[in-house]
């Protein structure tokens, strides 16, 4: 089934039958997040009935606190796309802005839950509060469920190897370059996505390593600076790739960019749109004594790359026979 998007409240015309809701950020859409689709999902189909989820776009700390500049794991066309493939059925996306972050929790219950969704069942996070003075804490809520009809399941912390699984906590953990970790909290791999630059063009005619670049800016969530083994997709096929994060100090660049060698691969994609998926970071960015210096570290971690790569697909075969045979 297509999952539905509402963009504003007014485009609901009528209440879901038996509507099983969950509302939060969704930022990343991490396995912690994904117990509560997985939740809404069952319930929704025990009754017959509408899974949704609600959001807000955008992320409420970029307008209640644009200070602390808040970093986001995913963009809001990737986080539609991954609720999407959770099963959710309806995703109502409430533009938040100012005006909106003055409602208190009481009227949001009122307006949104009851009187526009009809919400019979609310899945919420152990820690999730919403509504101004965050007033609508589980506790608020079950309260209000007990008043007002509808039932309120609190879903605990989820944990993966001794991890509470949070936006905060990826958050850390890609700055810091644990791509291993970050895939476990996410239950798939970090993925940059940007249209192809034009760079200085040096990776393939001085280093004999063409690349891929892709502009980063100050919004964007950027991993610790240095060299990853990645996955490159592109026209529905995947690539296995190195890529650098960071300023190129042995050209004393001065713009921080993500350049991608891509492995077995030789067309033209300038402007065109690529998604890199970040496995493994193998070392520091560092400066070398020239391009010959740096060109032979670049086959090293291309040589490193491709042998990881072999293993995992390896790794993942032997998971696919294991799991056909028992």
């Amino acid at each position: 089934m297509t999952m539905k998007i509402y963009t504003s409240l007014d485009q609901i015309t009528a209440p879901f039958a038996h509507a099983c809701a969950t509302i939060g950020n969704f930022d990343g859409v991490h396995m912690g997040h994904q117990q509560l689709f997985n939740t809404v999902s069952d319930l929704a189909r025990r009754h017959r009935g509408t899974g949704v989820a609600i959001t807000f776009e955008p992320h409420p700390l970029q307008v209640v606190r644009p200070e602390i500049g808040i970093k986001l794991i995913s963009t809001y066309e990737q986080k539609v796309e991954l609720i999407a493939m959770a099963g959710i059925d309806a995703l109502l996306v409430i533009p938040f802005d100012r005006e909106f972050a003055s409602m208190d929790a009481e009227q949001f219950v009122d307006d949104v839950l009851i009187n526009t969704l009809g919400v019979r069942e609310l899945v919420v996070g152990y820690d999730y509060a919403f509504g101004k003075g965050r007033r609508g804490d589980a506790d608020f809520l079950e309260t209000c469920g007990k008043k007002r009809g509808f039932t309120v399941r609190v879903i605990p912390a989820f944990k993966v190897d001794g991890m509470v699984v949070s936006s905060s906590k990826v958050r850390e953990l890609v700055a810091a370059g644990r791509m291993e970790d970050v895939t476990k909290l996410l239950g798939r791999y970090y993925q940059l996505r940007g249209v192809v630059q034009v760079g200085k063009k040096r990776g393939g005619s001085i280093l004999g390593f063409p690349t891929a670049n892709l502009s980063l800016n100050e919004h964007d969530l950027c991993p610790r600076h240095g060299v990853y083994v990645t996955q490159v997709v592109y026209g529905g096929k995947c690539y296995g790739g190195v890529l650098n994060i960071g300023y190129n100090p042995t050209f004393a660049d001065s713009k921080l960019a993500a350049e991608t060698h891509i492995f077995d691969f030789n067309q033209d994609i300038y402007g065109q749109p690529i998604k890199i998926n970040l496995l493994k970071h193998l070392r520091g960015e560092r400066k070398f004594a020239g391009p010959e210096e740096l060109a032979a570290q670049i086959a090293r971690d291309v040589a490193a790359a491709k042998e990881m790569l072999a293993a995992a697909e390896e790794e993942f075969w032997l998971y696919c026979a294991e799991k056909y045979n028992s």
